[in-house]
């Protein structure tokens, strides 16, 4: 199956050595700290009353959907840099970009999954809503996007790179 530049999430080596760390810490030692803690609240009685058995089954939850997220993530990473045209906004390119055309208000930013550990630049989802208006839009073009209250806001685009780490 081919992956879409929308689907693949480009990392640094280092970003993707910190990611499968945490997965492989919580899929062992998490997991056998948690089962522990559930075992001994099931220990203490009445699991309907049981303050500390919830808390650690609700834990396990959330640890277990962060292990899903950090499996599928990994799973459809590509380590390296992102291949772009030159001049095109793309995953993995650092972006300026002008508000409303007014070059004194600009915003330089990383387009990447916000999983980017290893960046000093603000970082945009290419799915949020300034990255699906930015993406695929080339140096000097003019992009829309929708703002949290409905409203539209304008941008034009500066400059665009790849992002070398």
């Amino acid at each position: 199956m081919t992956q879409t530049s929308e689907s693949v999430t480009w990392l640094t080596q280092a970003a993707y050595d910190q990611l499968k760390a945490e997965l492989d810490y919580l899929s062992g030692p998490a997991r056998t700290e948690i089962a522990m803690k559930i075992a001994a609240a099931r220990e203490e009685g009445d699991l309907r009353e049981n303050g500390g058995y919830h808390a650690a089954k609700e834990e396990q939850g959330k640890q277990e959907l962060r292990v899903r997220q950090l499996t599928q993530l990994l799973e459809n990473a590509k380590v390296g840099t992102a291949p772009a045209a030159e001049g095109v906004v793309a995953p993995g390119t650092l972006v300026t970009i002008a508000f409303d055309g007014d070059e004194d208000d600009t915003l330089e930013f990383l387009l990447a999954s916000r999983e980017y550990a290893s960046s000093d630049f603000e970082t945009y989802s290419p799915q949020s809503p300034l990255g699906s208006g930015v993406m695929g839009k080339k140096v000097g073009e003019d992009a829309e996007y929708e703002l949290p209250n409905g409203k539209k806001a304008a941008v034009r685009i500066l400059a665009v790179k790849p992002f070398t780490g």
